[in-house]
C-alpha cells in the first residue's frame, strides 16, 4: 500500500511465505494459509522449541528427535493446510530437509521443495529419483502411527534400503 501510495514500481506478483518455526504456526497453519502462497517449515527451530531441546547443548542434545511423533504430526497440520487453500506450496529447511534418510517421509508428509545443503543434494536426489509416491504416501501414512522417533527412523531406512542401497549404507 505504501509503495502504490509513493507511487514506487515493484511487482505486485511477488510470491509472500511464512515460516513455520514454532508449534503454534504449525497448528495454526489452516488459519494463516488464506493469506500466503507458500509455507518454509523450519525444522530446526520447529524441533527445538517443540521438543523444549537446544540440539547443541551437550547435556540434553540426545533429546533432539526431529522424527518424534509430535513434529511429525506438527508437519502433517501444516501441509494439511494445502485442503483450505489449494495451490499453496510447503518447503521445509534445516538438517531434517537434509538428510536423505528421511526424503520420503517429508514427501509422504506432503512437502513440496526441500532446502538442504549442497553436500547432500546428490544423495537426497537419488532416493527422491527412486522412490515411488505411494511408498512415500505408505510410509507417513505409517509413520504418524509410530510412537518414538526410533520406530519412524526403521521405518525410513527399511524403504530407503529397499530403493537406494547404496545410500542407505552411508547413512549408518
Amino acid at each position: 500500500s505504501q509503495l502504490r501510495e509513493d507511487a514506487i514500481e515493484f511487482n505486485d506478483n511477488i510470491e509472500v511465505g511464512a515460516m513455520i518455526e514454532v508449534p503454534s504456526a504449525a497448528i495454526t497453519a489452516d488459519l494463516i494459509a488464506p493469506y500466503v502462497d507458500f509455507f518454509s517449515i523450519g525444522t530446526n527451530d520447529l524441533v527445538q522449541y517443540t521438543m523444549a531441546v537446544d540440539r547443541v547443548n551437550e547435556k540434553v542434545s540426545h533429546l533432539y528427535e526431529p522424527t518424534h511423533p509430535a513434529i511429525l504430526k506438527l508437519i502433517q497440520s501444516t501441509t494439511d493446510s494445502k485442503k483450505k487453500k489449494p495451490g499453496i506450496w510447503i518447503g521445509i529447511c534445516g538438517e531434517m530437509a537434509g538428510n536423505p534418510l528421511w526424503t520420503p517421509l517429508l514427501l509422504g508428509l506432503g512437502i513440496d521443495e526441500i532446502s538442504a545443503n549442497p553436500t547432500s543434494i546428490p544423495e537426497i536426489k537419488d532416493v527422491i529419483c527412486n522412490l515411488n509416491m505411494a511408498e512415500a504416501a505408505e510410509i507417513a501414512k505409517k509413520a504418524l502411527q509410530c510412537s518414538s522417533a526410533s520406530e519412524v527412523d526403521e521405518l525410513c531406512y527399511e524403504l530407503v534400503q529397499k530403493i537406494t542401497p547404496d545410500i542407505a549404507k552411508l547413512i549408518v
